[in-house]
């Protein structure tokens, strides 16, 4: 595994992700603001929810990019199309199981058995996130997609450059110098 790469294009990728869904938001295609719900997990003060949102948003960015890294390096496919599937998979899973999860975990988010309370004022996202617009769904698995993709090809070309530095580096034995003409 090339760490350095991890760090930079799981960055890069993450980034590209942020962008996506708040240029989605920004755009009117969805209403939901992963780094203002992540945020205000962790205070009510809704300008400081969104820079802490931000901040742990980008950190469990570089951790699923390990993640797919490593699910790149246990199958042993590297390509941006495999990337892009598990982004797929990714997108689907936070769809279908993180986002309907969320008033569980989250302190300041209703219910949608329960509705609003003067702590609980966040709107859950429910089955899909169609609670934020029925464009939500298409814009975080086209952001996950393109997050993988973008990470499965920048880092399958990190490790080709450094496998074949190491090749070029590597002496030739004398048997080899003996053959050429």
């Amino acid at each position: 595994m090339s760490w350095a790469a991890w760090l930079v294009w799981g960055f890069a990728s993450t980034l590209v992700l942020t962008m996506l869904m708040a240029g989605s938001q920004s755009l009117g295609l969805t209403r939901m603001n992963i780094p203002h719900m992540v945020g205000t997990m962790f205070t009510p003060n809704r300008d400081r929810a969104l820079l802490y949102g931000v901040l742990l948003h980008l950190v469990n960015g570089w951790a699923f990019a390990m993640a797919y890294i490593g699910i790149f390096h246990a199958t042993r496919t590297f390509s941006w199309w495999f990337g892009a599937l598990v982004g797929l998979v990714h997108g689907a899973f936070l769809l279908t199981v993180l986002l309907p999860a969320m008033p569980a975990l989250h302190p300041r988010m209703a219910s949608e058995l329960r509705g609003p309370t003067s702590v609980k004022q966040l709107e859950p996202p429910g089955f899909l996130g169609l609670n934020y617009g029925f464009r939500t769904p298409i814009s975080v698995v086209i952001a996950h997609v393109v997050f993988g993709a973008l990470l499965g090809g920048l880092y399958t070309y990190s490790i080709a450059r450094e496998v074949s530095a190491a090749a070029a580096s590597v002496p030739c034995p004398s048997h080899c110098e003996a053959a050429r003409p």
